[in-house]
Order: C-alpha cells, then sequence, then structure tokens
C-alpha cells in the first residue's frame, strides 16, 4: 500500500554563491518500484532519493541527470543491491555553469548532511551527457564511474546540429541565449564534454557508454567516439557498448537496454565497497577568512585577484581552475586576473617585484601566495622567509586594507621526507605562522599530500609525479583550494587592522630601482636588451631586458639608495663569478653567483647583501673579484634589478 507523509525536515546549506540560505523544509515520502522515495525542494528546484531498503555500508549512490525516469532497470537492480538513487532538476540548463554550482551544493548536502558515498556514480542518458561530464570535469577526485547511455558530447551536434545530427533548433536558441554566445562563437566555445578531460583521465574514472549505431540525434561520431578517442589518448579508461538488439526507435536515439545487470554490476564493481579519502579541512585554517573579498564581488561586481609564485604557479593547472570557479561562483562579477607566477622564485623575490609585478596590474581583494618550494630549494633562511612573506602581506593590506589572502605550502620531496621523520618542514611553519599572524587563510597541501599518500589514496612516483604537479597533482591542490572557497562565506570583517611585525625590517617597502641608477661604472656596460650568447636557458622576464652586465675580474659599480636593505637580482648561468662588496665603506664581504643550477640555465637569482640597515642614505660599491667557482666557466655579474628596502 502506497503511503504520502509529509515530514517536516529544516537544515542549512551552504551555498556557493552567498551566504547561508535554507533549502525548503518539506520532505515527501511515497514509494518508487517497492522503495521509499524522498522529494524536497533544493535551491528552488526539485529534488529526490531513493532509499534501498538495506544499505550497503558508506552509502553508495548513483546520480542522474537528467531524464531520470528512463530506463530504470539498472536503478531497480542497484537499490535491490543497496544503492541509493539521487537526482536535482537542472533541466534546460544544459550543464551551464549555474547548474554545475547547484550540483555543488546538492552534491555537500547529500554527503554531508545525509551521509552519502563521497564518490558518487554518475549516469547520463542523452543530454544528461552535458551534465555529468561538466560536473566530473569539475570534480573528478568525486566521482567513482561514469554510465552515459547515447550521450551528448558536444552541443554543436545536438541541440546545434551543425554536423550529421538532426539537431534541435528549439533547443539550440535556447542553448545560445543561455551561454551568451553567437552562431560563430558557438563554434569556438570549449566547455564541452570532449575537452579538458586530462584531469578526469588522471583519476582513472572508468566510463562506460551504451550507444546506437544509427543514431540520428546524436550521431557517435560527432559524441561518443570523439571523447572515446579523447579520453583513452590521456589514459583513461572508457569502453563502448553498441545496443543492436531490438526496436530502433526516435531516429535510432531510443533503443533498448541489452542486460542492464552488465551495467549495474560495472557501476557496483567500481563503487564497492566505499573509499573514504581523508577530508580537506584538517589542511585548510580559514583564519580571518575571505568575507572582505566576497563581498566586494558580490556588491560591486567587481574583482581582482592575484597569483603570486614560482612556478606551480606560473604553470597551467591548479591558477586556472581557480580562477574558473571564482568566476562561475560569482558569475555576475567582472574578474581581473593578474597571473604573477615566475619560476624559480620565492618568497624574498616575490616581496621585491610585488610592487611591478601584481600592484602595478592592479590592487588585489584576493591574493594566492605560494612560496614554500622555492624558499627551500633556493635556501633562504627561516628569518628571511618571515620577512619576504609578511613584507607581501603587509605591502598588500598597505595597497588595499580590506584585501584577503591565502598563503599556500606545497609539497616536494624534501617536505615528505622531514614529514617521514616527524619533522614539520621549516617552509610549512614559516607560512603558519605568517597566515596566522595576520589572520590570512592558509593551506597546507605539502602535509596532505604527504598524508593521502601515507593513506594508499595515491603515490608520487605514479600519480602526483613531481614537485611540478600533473594534471593528478594539480587536482588534488585545486580541489582543497575550492574547499576553502565553498567553506568561506562569512560577512566581511572589514579593513584588516595590522599586528607589529613579526620581524621589523620585514620587506614591506621592497621594490625594485633599475640598473641605471648605477654610478661610476668600470667594466660594466648597460645591455639594453640582454640575451645570453650561448644556447643557456633562461625565463621569461629576464631575457631581453636591460642587464647590467660585467664579465672581467675587477670592474665595478656604486650604488646609492635610501633604505633599510640592499640586493640585487642577477642572472646566474654557467660562467657566474663572485663579487666583493662593502656598504658605507665597511667590511668587505664576498659572494658566489654560481649555483646548483647554473650549467643548466641563467636562473634568476635573488641576494640580499644587507637587509638590517639604519634608515637613510647609504653606498654600495660591487666587484667582480678575481677568484671563481671551480665549476663556472667565467666571471660574469649580470644585475637585472637592484633590491631596495626603504
Amino acid at each position: 500500500m502506497t503511503k504520502r507523509i509529509l515530514i517536516g525536515i529544516w537544515f542549512a546549506v551552504l551555498l556557493v554563491s552567498g551566504p547561508f540560505i535554507a533549502a525548503q523544509p518539506t520532505e515527501k515520502v511515497s514509494i518508487w518500484k517497492g522503495f521509499e522515495k524522498v522529494e524536497f525542494t533544493f535551491e528552488n528546484k526539485n529534488a529526490w532519493f531513493v532509499k534501498p531498503q538495506k544499505a550497503i555500508a558508506g552509502n553508495p549512490w548513483v546520480w542522474r541527470a537528467h531524464f531520470p525516469t528512463w530506463h530504470t532497470e539498472m536503478d531497480s537492480i542497484l537499490l535491490s543491491r543497496g544503492f541509493h538513487i539521487a537526482y536535482i532538476n537542472t533541466n534546460d540548463m544544459f550543464a551551464h555553469p549555474k547548474a554545475m554550482q547547484v550540483w555543488d551544493a546538492f552534491y555537500d548536502y547529500l554527503v554531508n548532511q545525509k551521509q552519502f558515498a563521497p564518490k558518487v556514480a554518475l549516469e547520463g542518458v542523452s543530454r544528461g551527457g552535458l551534465y555529468v561530464y561538466g560536473w566530473a570535469k569539475r570534480n573528478p577526485d568525486k566521482v567513482s564511474c561514469i554510465y552515459a547511455e547515447a550521450p551528448v558530447c558536444d552541443p554543436k551536434s545536438w541541440p546545434g546540429g551543425r554536423g550529421k545530427g538532426l539537431g534541435s533548433e528549439k533547443d539550440w536558441a535556447v542553448w545560445l541565449k543561455l551561454f551568451n554566445v553567437t552562431e560563430d562563437e558557438a563554434a569556438k566555445f570549449t566547455d564541452i564534454p570532449l575537452n579538458d578531460l586530462v584531469g578526469l583521465a588522471s583519476y582513472k574514472v572508468p566510463i562506460i557508454h551504451a550507444i546506437g549505431l544509427k543514431d540520428k540525434h546524436v550521431p557517435a561520431e560527432e559524441n561518443s567516439d570523439l571523447l572515446v578517442k579523447n579520453y583513452m589518448q590521456l589514459g583513461g579508461p572508457i569502453s563502448v557498448y553498441p545496443m543492436t538488439r531490438g526496436e530502433q526507435e526516435m531516429e535510432g536515439h531510443h533503443f533498448p537496454i541489452e542486460h542492464p545487470e552488465y551495467f549495474a554490476n560495472f557501476i557496483e564493481q567500481h563503487s564497492v565497497p566505499v573509499q573514504k579519502n581523508l577530508s580537506h579541512m584538517p589542511y585548510i585554517q580559514v583564519n580571518k577568512g575571505l568575507g572582505n573579498a566576497f563581498e566586494k564581488f558580490r556588491k560591486e561586481k567587481k574583482g581582482t585577484v592575484a597569483f603570486l609564485g614560482g612556478s606551480i604557479t606560473h604553470n597551467p593547472g591548479w591558477r586556472d581552475k581557480t580562477a574558473q570557479y571564482l568566476k562561475e561562483h560569482f558569475p555576475e562579477t567582472d574578474f581581473t586576473f593578474i597571473a604573477a607566477g615566475i619560476p624559480s622564485l620565492g618568497s624574498t623575490p616575490h616581496a621585491f617585484r610585488f610592487e611591478r609585478d601584481v600592484l602595478a596590474k592592479g590592487t588585489p581583494d584576493l591574493l594566492f601566495l605560494e612560496a614554500a618550494v622555492n624558499d627551500r630549494g633556493n635556501g633562504f633562511s627561516e628569518k628571511a622567509q618571515i620577512k619576504g612573506l609578511e613584507g607581501i602581506l603587509r605591502h598588500l593590506y598597505a595597497a588595499n586594507p580590506n584585501a584577503n589572502a591565502v598563503l599556500m605550502a606545497f609539497a616536494e620531496p624534501g617536505k615528505n621526507a622531514d614529514y617521514e621523520k616527524g619533522k614539520e618542514p621549516v617552509e610549512v611553519a614559516v607560512h603558519e605562522r605568517v597566515a596566522k599572524h595576520y589572520g590570512t587563510a592558509y593551506i597546507n597541501l605539502a602535509k596532505e599530500v604527504y598524508d593521502r599518500i601515507t593513506a594508499g589514496e595515491f603515490s608520487w612516483k605514479y600519480d602526483f609525479k613531481d614537485l611540478h604537479p600533473s594534471p593528478y597533482g594539480q587536482e588534488v591542490y585545486f580541489q582543497t583550494i575550492k574547499e576553502l572557497l565553498k567553506t568561506d562565506s562569512s560577512a566581511a570583517t572589514n579593513a584588516i587592522k595590522l599586528p607589529a611585525p613579526m620581524d621589523r625590517f620585514s620587506y614591506e617597502k621592497g621594490s625594485y630601482h633599475e640598473v641605471a641608477e648605477a654610478k661610476n661604472l668600470k667594466g660594466f656596460t648597460l645591455n639594453p636588451d640582454w640575451k645570453p650568447a650561448d644556447k643557456t636557458p633562461t625565463r621569461p622576464g629576464f631575457v631581453n631586458v636591460p642587464m647590467l652586465v660585467g664579465e672581467q675580474p675587477n670592474a665595478s659599480l656604486d650604488f646609492e639608495f635610501k633604505g633599510r636593505g640592499v640586493g640585487i637580482a642577477i642572472i646566474s648561468g654557467p660562467d657566474a663569478g663572485k663579487i666583493t662588496y662593502t656598504i658605507d665603506g665597511k667590511k668587505p664581504q664576498t659572494l658566489d653567483f654560481f649555483t646548483p643550477w647554473s650549467n643548466q640555465l641563467h636562473l634568476p637569482w635573488y641576494l640580499m647583501l644587507s637587509d638590517e640597515l639604519s634608515s637613510g642614505k647609504h653606498k654600495l660599491h660591487l666587484t667582480i673579484a678575481s677568484e671563481k667557482n671551480e665549476k663556472s666557466t667565467g666571471n660574469a655579474c649580470r644585475i637585472v634589478y637592484f633590491l631596495v628596502n626603504e
């Protein structure tokens, strides 16, 4: 006998686009195929889930996208085996980012409030393919497997009908309007299932497609065939099952499912036993949060976000995904993104280049900052790291007292070795101390990567692969950053009240000074467009730029400055030499420019010559030494910038 019972349940859902808003409170319970079905309204959309009579431990589940009542044989089988089935109606949104935001919130609700498994099997029929791939690519760590049936993999095929497919003029007009693109722009539109599969493939998410060979609406050669090829070439496991038995209806788009138990077995095999991976949250410290930046994005509809770091920030990956998420998170906001990652550079270089590489391009409302990998590799002391990191933050807050920042400590083999010995890496500890002192958000990705490897979730060798993360590693970084962005939707805290500096000589007023300011050049020349005479590689920004060049012993120069610290940014290549220098005529000191990487690269190298001077005017005298490193081929001193902390 069918019963309908009204149960009032109030719950709060953390929305990805704003502060806490209550989902509709009423759940309606009915019976579906002998199983209890719970219907409710979530973010003003109809949603439901069906409960098994006895759930498998960990509550594995299937998430249906569009057409949830079509071909339910698999669902019945899986319900009888202990799976939940869930659905939210984002129909006619064609997997638009706004729909993906709803999916994120629905996932969080079912996993966090209803204790569903953290990995879900996705089931996409026809245009449902747009949804399952749109969400899976954004969340590869949350997907156990994908079953897709005659899936749309390219909107130009359906509803566009721009190939062999019949298309749908009505739906195509809706799609064009929804995504706000013209016909010409649609031809170049990239946010489709066929593209950007590398993250999903790196997680080895298994996929199976059931297709009809004579489908005139969603032709396989324009959809499944292309996705299968792309995914397999990236290393993703995927297979196709052509349905050839039974009536092929709707011009081949509708077909009977042969052996539904086969596909139920596929889902069960990849979903059970439920694996509960480590949570991201223990590695996130929200501190004062991101409320100021979020409030600016919401109210003023404008925002500037800067990414300051080394090669891990320079390279594509987590940075691009974070920028995309912010645009989808705040769809009405006009963002300016400042990409200020330069390979090989750590906190000291960041502090002195912050004015030119960040503030000259815009004043950030939100700053992502990483330096822990290069600070270790480049041998910066703990004291220097503190001066650099807090110097950047104090410079930021001086420019924008309402700004928010995120400090991140990224992973590397050296840090893994420290954790293995029970030690906290110095660079990680410094990042955390500075973040707590200033109330900035902090993410310890170094510890998270180590813990996940130790827990057997993945390996460094085959998954993460390098301190320059593989696509898999980039996803690990981004998913944790995303959790921070989702977690913090608090109200603005207004202007940051700066605490006393941790080190009174922090580089908060660090800046570049042009090499043309040097005086009394003897043996040095100003090359307005330096490039190497050899074939040794260079770094962008440190070639085809003005440079003071001295290549012979005893070449010298003077540099007069006003401030508490002075240094030089140089290029250290195979012929890097040594210098002696004095400040205000005091005791001479010697520096060797040759680094462990100099024979491979004209490496940008930042050297503080003195950083605890009294405020006021000073004079640096620099001379190329006659002796050189035994591994060097010359005595070169190539200065790109003078560094001054006023």
